[in-house]
């Protein structure tokens, strides 16, 4: 039977399990550049040099989906971080479950305020990104590298996960 979900709020402490939360209302600021400049230093354990990878700093478009959603799939990156900070003034949902084994009943899911971003661990299982509302773009910093670096899974019928709304 398909099970559902209501997305809880994206917050540190639930979340540090999957990765880290890049929230700069949550940081303590660095003062630079003759006091001009606010800086939220060292927000993420990024992981991006293993195996012969390269940084790759991306944007991905992401189209909006409507709640309630089903989740089919999941993928994880076994090799790598992998960062999503949203560009548009829109919340968004996180879709995890932990490393390791995929567990159908570890699935979890966060709503993400517009100024809030992820990291994912390497090997954290987690659905692409899911905007809400409206046509959103994300800064995405991976790794980039010859091998593959991407496991997908596909959740049978019956124990798909349903996201719905708040």
């Amino acid at each position: 039977m398909n099970r559902s979900l209501v997305p809880q709020p994206l917050e540190e402490k639930a979340f540090e399990e999957f990765g880290n939360v890049i929230d700069a209302s949550i940081q303590k600021a660095l003062l630079i550049n003759d006091g001009n400049t606010e800086r939220f230093n060292d927000l993420a354990e990024l992981s991006l040099n293993q195996g012969g990878g390269k940084p790759s700093v991306n944007i991905f478009r992401s189209k909006p989906v409507r709640l309630p959603f089903l989740i089919k799939s999941f993928e994880r990156h076994p090799l790598s971080s992998q960062l999503f900070f949203p560009l548009s003034e829109q919340p968004y949902l996180v879709v995890v479950a932990p490393q390791g084994d995929f567990v159908f009943s570890k699935i979890k899911a966060f709503m993400a305020s517009p100024n809030q971003g992820v990291n994912y661990h390497p090997g954290t299982w987690h659905h692409y990104n899911l905007a809400l509302n409206e046509v959103s773009d994300f800064l995405v910093i991976d790794m980039v590298i010859d091998k593959e670096n991407c496991d997908e899974v596909e959740i049978e019928e019956g124990e798909q996960v349903i996201i719905n709304a708040i």
